[in-house]
This record gives C-alpha cells, sequence and structure tokens, in this order.
C-alpha cells in the first residue's frame, strides 16, 4: 500500500496543521529578527541559518532552544552580560543536533518529491523508498556540515582524517535521528494506516513532528559524540 492509497485527511487535523505550519513560520521570522533586527549575531554565522531552518521544522521547540541557547551564545549577549557560559554537555549535545534535525528536514523537501514524481519504490512500497533517499540526503547534507563548518575545521583535522570522522559523526547522528523519524513514519503507515499524501498540509505537520521525535533520538547519540571529541560542538 502507497501513501496515495491512504484515506482523507479529517478536518480536524488540516486545521491543526495550518495552525502549526504558521505557528513554526512566525517562529522562524521572530529568529531571524532577533539575530539580524536585534543585533544577536551568532559566532558560528552558518548556525544563522541553521536556527531559523530548524524553527520551521519544530515550531516552538526550536525557538524555545533558541531563547535558552542560541542567544546567550550570540557576541552581543555575551558582551553586555560578561558570560562566555556554554550551557554545558546539555546545551551542546541540544544544539549540536540541530544541523542534523535541519539536514533530514531538507532531505524530505528533496527526497519527497522525488520519489512521488519518479514513482520509485522498495519492496512494492514507496515508503521504503522515501525513508532511504531521506536518510542518504541527510547524510550526505550533515557530512558536508561537519566536514566544511563543524568537526573537521574546528579540530583542525587533516583531509583524510576528516572525511572519515565527518562520515562516522554524520551517520550515526543520522541513524539515531532515524529512530525517531522513520519510526514515527512507520508507526503512522502501518500502525494507525494514516499517511496523507505529500501534497497535504497535514503531511507536512505530521514529518515536523517525526523531526521533533528524532532530535529527541538523535539527542544521546550527539551527547555521546561530543563527550568522546569525536564531533565538535556549534
Amino acid at each position: 500500500m502507497n501513501m496515495a492509497d491512504m484515506g482523507a485527511t479529517p478536518p480536524w487535523l488540516t486545521a491543526l496543521s495550518w495552525v502549526f505550519v504558521v505557528l513554526a513560520v512566525v517562529c522562524a521570522a521572530a529568529v531571524l529578527y532577533d539575530v539580524y533586527g536585534r543585533g544577536h549575531r551568532q559566532r558560528s554565522r552558518p548556525m544563522e541559518l541553521v536556527w531559523p531552518l530548524a524553527a520551521l521544522s519544530t515550531g516552538p521547540v526550536a525557538l524555545a532552544l533558541y531563547h535558552r541557547v542560541g542567544r546567550p551564545r550570540s557576541e552581543k549577549w555575551q558582551r553586555e552580560r560578561g558570560t562566555s557560559d556554554d550551557g554545558g554537555l546539555t546545551a551542546r549535545a541540544a544544539t549540536g543536533g540541530l544541523p542534523g534535525g535541519v539536514a533530514s528536514a531538507v532531505a524530505h523537501v528533496v527526497g519527497v518529491p522525488l520519489v512521488v514524481a519518479s514513482g520509485l519504490t522498495i519492496a512494492g512500497l514507496d515508503l521504503w523508498a522515501m525513508i532511504a533517499v531521506i536518510a542518504v540526503l541527510a547524510t550526505a547534507l550533515l557530512f558536508a556540515w561537519e566536514y566544511f563548518v563543524s568537526t573537521v575545521p574546528k579540530r583542525g583535522l587533516t583531509s583524510g582524517q576528516g572525511l572519515a570522522v565527518a562520515l562516522l559523526v554524520a551517520f550515526v547522528t543520522v541513524l539515531a535521528f532515524d529512530v525517531g523519524m522513520g519510526g514515527w513514519m512507520l508507526l503512522l503507515h502501518f500502525g494507525v494506516e494514516f499517511m496523507p499524501a505529500p501534497s497535504d498540509i497535514a503531511f507536512v505537520f505530521l514529518m515536523q513532528i517525526g523531526v521533533i521525535l528524532g532530535f529527541l533520538t538523535g539527542y544521546p547519540a550527539v551527547a555521546w559524540l561530543l563527550s568522546r571529541g569525536t564531533k565538535a560542538a556549534v
């Protein structure tokens, strides 16, 4: 059974989906305003892109994390308050998981239409193809982040070492993330037998829920990588 064969979306879920999606857009706008309008620029400039994209994916979850961890890491905040506390491993692991969540969200935006347009299936099911394509794309995106932006340059690794470390960090993070995200998709499809079409706003909302779940299941893996010194904090 493919997603196109699933039942119609109930009106209450459509309404809830629109509310959350609009709220996520507002949260992303709030982060952008705080960074550029109020001058809370991030010491790691690429994180200025990650934070609003994370808010688009998870809405108030990312906004709350930004106010708790992101803003206090800004140059302006620390200059005015004379503090550089990074919040410890808990905060570092929370923010360290954001690029993986964003990579997964972007992989969904690219991968789902790709699978639908191509008609690709695995074992006769488009869901398996989507999970596989999204995982490959997310791993590639996160590998690029770790190699060019985060772990490799911050640890000063050689190109050969960097390739192995960046790939390891990306693979472990995405695998842990997919326990939540992929598990959620499988539950919707096989457990409750409901998965809206990708063109349905409810599909967007349910995937946002999946990103939040993936963020939670990916957190222990990110914390472990940080504690071992394999991954660099962002």
